[in-house]
């Protein structure tokens, strides 16, 4: 099976902070790949560098065979980015916002009106886009930005914790809407959680990391045997020794 993404050996140093100390995974085509562990372990910072947002310190990366390093320009044509505190305009609309967003990728007016309907569906918010942002919740606000990375169709969405915040229905409808697009439409998909419950659910293979180093990857199933674990959460500590 074709790669989405390839990731070798990635350093990243922040000062002397080493953020990333030889991180490396693959996501197949067509998979949800979850990068999960607490707070501080370099989830992040993995998917920054996917994003092409920041460089690693040393190592490779490529999506879809492209060099996000030296080639960072082909990658965001493929790549659509949620960083876990992304915001919308608030005097905007909900459809206002999708609309503009959709301007930059769409050749015009036709396929703008298509990305717009598309994200109307992935967001579930019917008549409440015609509601000016800065009146949503923020698990309204939350599935907005979802469908804006999601209507654009790309090849690969990278996910920094799409439900941190939400409450359970709220998390329920995002969890739904990412599973439900990424097997109805083929994207490739890699999100990052602290919640291993819901990744549990969710993903299709995982890869668990503390300190900036992967310390267990495989599908949940298969961890939770390899670990004799009930569920992730026991998967980690086991593989941490810290249970």
């Amino acid at each position: 099976m074709r790669h989405a993404v390839e990731a070798h050996d990635l350093v990243k140093d922040f000062g002397n902070v080493k953020a990333l100390n030889g991180c490396s995974f693959t996501v197949d085509e067509g998979e949800i790949f979850g990068l999960i562990g607490p707070n501080g372990a370099g989830k992040t910072t993995t998917l920054r560098i996917l994003g092409t947002l920041i460089k690693p310190t040393s190592g490779t990366v490529t999506v879809f065979d492209v060099d996000a390093v030296h080639d960072p320009d082909k990658v965001r044509g493929m790549i659509s980015y949620l960083p876990e505190e992304a915001g919308a305009y608030q005097q905007l609309s909900g459809e206002e916002y999708l609309r503009f967003m959709a301007s930059f990728y769409a050749d015009g007016g036709a396929e703008v009106n298509k990305m717009v309907d598309e994200g109307r569906l992935i967001s579930g918010l019917d008549d409440r886009l015609r509601d000016k942002v800065k009146g949503y919740s923020k698990g309204m606000g939350r599935r907005l930005l979802l469908a804006r990375a999601l209507m654009v169709r790309p090849r690969l969405a990278i996910l920094d914790e799409p439900t941190g915040g939400l409450d359970v229905v709220y998390a329920f409808h995002i969890r739904k809407m990412i599973k439900d697009y990424a097997q109805n439409q083929g994207v490739s998909v890699v999100l990052s959680s602290h919640n291993m419950l819901e990744v549990d659910f969710l993903c299709d293979r995982v890869a668990l990391i503390d300190r900036g180093v992967i310390v267990a990857m495989g599908r949940p199933v298969e961890l939770k045997q390899r670990y004799t674990a009930e569920n992730l959460e026991q998967v980690f500590m086991e593989a941490t020794k810290l249970g």
